[in-house]
């Protein structure tokens, strides 16, 4: 019997067995792995600077960790802006071609990184690094989610990968740095995306048409003020996650190292015990992305938010083996609410725009949240971590007052 494919029109049609891929996402398996490699790629490569700073900073002849911080902001900024052009190209250009600008353009700024010489130079190359970076969220979930039948599923896995690359870059930078010093945790691995991205060159077949001149239809529609309200909700609780994301993830490995001295202070190990709790975390994803696909999106991103603000307080007070079970929890949250504003995307835009709205929101919540990785070393300088986890529970606050103003489900028609 043939399978039925539900279409973006919601009327089921017969296809072959043969014109259905082997995905979830629609597209040939080796082709779909890739994409999902490149988002623990981008991740990861966000998050080098971030994990080896210590080495860097005295390398440099910083005395602080906390004064070469600031240094990596570019590199988020970048992050968040470049977002709306690399969006537009993907519509308009074609992702495929991005795609390719991503592989290449990461490991090149890598090796760009790795040859510098002081804190401006490494500044300048982490800057271009952020831009390249930039081209992943825009093009390459749109095009894993094309022909997606289960988009929920997808994103969840497709998230699982993204943070699993948070939990390689605090493993293998910390061992990269303990034997091989931190320029190799910048080359090693630039080397390593050069080649995927040939792989990515032979897998991917061409595309024959920019996505913007496609036909396609959104799979929920909305009145236009009801339209604009998810926009609106979509962008300002992507502000306030991505502060909490950016602030745990370029902090938490300092958070290790003050909060376990005396107990464990080996860098290596405790870059594994962060990347254990970050693969742990990354499961939630998965968990989060089959229940998008069965229950209503606003009560479920509701009761993730609303367990942010007690994890959170949780952790500004506990030290030693009690604040890694805690920040389990704290990231356990904050990675199962990141897969919401993709599903929001797919839900209510369609596929031959996804990547400029996609792009548009990014650049806008990204942009603003990047001010996290320039003021985290400031603010814990003159203060502590314990006040900013404090902090960022009042930020999951806000964020769930943003997320109670979505539109219930029975408004999408």
């Amino acid at each position: 019997m043939s399978p039925t494919v539900t279409t973006a029109d919601s009327r089921p049609s017969q296809v072959s067995t043969q014109a259905v891929p082997a995905t979830a996402a629609g597209m040939a398996r080796p082709v779909s792995l890739l994409l999902n490699l490149a988002h623990a790629i981008d991740h990861m490569f966000l998050l080098i600077f971030a994990t080896a700073v210590g080495a860097i900073a005295a390398d440099f002849g910083f005395s602080r960790w906390e004064d070469l911080m600031p240094y990596g902001v570019g590199a988020f900024v970048l992050f968040g802006l470049g977002s709306l052009p690399s969006g537009r190209f993907g519509d308009l250009w074609g992702r495929r071609r991005m795609m390719l600008l991503f592989f290449f353009g990461i490991g090149s700024s890598a090796l760009l990184a790795a040859a510098t010489r002081n804190a401006w130079q490494l500044a300048a190359a982490l800057t271009l690094l952020g831009a390249f970076a930039s081209i992943y969220h825009p093009v390459g979930i749109p095009m894993l989610l094309q022909r997606a039948t289960r988009p929920g599923v997808v994103i969840g896995v497709n998230g699982l990968a993204g943070n699993l690359g948070i939990a390689i870059a605090a493993l293998s930078t910390g061992f990269m740095v303990q034997w091989l010093g931190w320029r190799a945790a910048f080359a090693l691995p630039g080397l390593a995306v050069i080649g995927c991205g040939l792989l990515f060159a032979a897998l991917c077949p061409q595309e024959t048409e920019a996505p913007a001149k496609r036909t396609s239809k959104a799979s929920a529609s909305l009145a236009p003020a009801e339209l604009a309200r998810v926009f609106a909700v979509m962008t300002a609780a992507a502000v306030t996650s991505g502060l909490l994301f950016n602030f745990t993830t370029n902090g938490n490995a300092q958070l290790l190292s003050e909060r376990f001295r005396g107990i464990v202070e080996d860098p290596a190990l405790l870059g594994a015990m962060l990347a254990a709790v970050y693969a742990l975390a990354s499961l939630t994803q998965v968990v989060v992305g089959r229940l998008i696909d069965r229950v209503s999106l606003k009560p479920l991103y509701l009761c993730i938010v609303a367990l942010q603000i007690p994890l959170l307080a949780l952790a500004a007070l506990t030290r030693g083996w009690w604040l890694l079970l805690a920040l389990l929890g704290v990231m356990v949250v904050i990675f199962g609410a990141v897969p919401f504003t993709d599903a929001m995307v797919v839900r209510y835009v369609d596929d031959r725009m996804r990547s400029r709205v996609a792009g548009a929101r990014m650049a806008l919540s990204l942009g603003i949240s990047s001010l996290a990785v320039w003021l985290l070393g400031p603010l814990v300088k003159v203060s502590s971590f314990g006040a900013l986890f404090v902090g960022m529970a009042l930020l999951a606050v806000c964020t769930l007052a943003v997320v109670s103003l979505l539109p219930s489900d029975s408004a999408t028609a």
